[in-house]
């Protein structure tokens, strides 16, 4: 069965907001980590998802590549710049990234699509 990654982060964000109603402190503290990492620095915010994104695809987490990769479209990133990203991962990560590869393309498709 395919992946569908807007249900998925979807549900991933809803258990999230439970964490942040039960650990506030700290899940504060992840947010503000984020923020500050992923703020216009040296490298745009572009850059910084598709590192992002990359390392999710690595780490064979779905959470990170629905994420990033919804963040990526919004940024304007385009469906060629994922494929780069994808390769490079799969360059770094081997035949297991290639499936996490794939499935990055897969969610691009997915947020560009028109919501249903």
């Amino acid at each position: 069965m395919a992946k569908d990654y807007r249900s998925l982060i979807k549900e991933i964000s809803s258990y999230s907001a439970e964490i942040r109603k039960l650990q506030p402190e700290a899940m504060q503290s992840f947010h503000a980590l984020a923020k500050a990492a992923g703020a216009d620095g040296a490298l745009d915010k572009k850059t910084k998802e598709l590192i992002a994104l990359a390392i999710g695809i690595t780490q064979r987490c779905d959470g990170c590549i629905g994420f990033h990769t919804k963040a990526l479209h919004a940024l304007g990133a385009t469906r060629l710049e994922i494929a780069e990203t994808a390769v490079m991962s799969v360059y770094m990560g081997g035949g297991p990234a290639l499936m996490y590869a794939a499935d990055a393309l897969r969610a691009y498709d997915q947020f560009a699509a028109p919501a249903p």
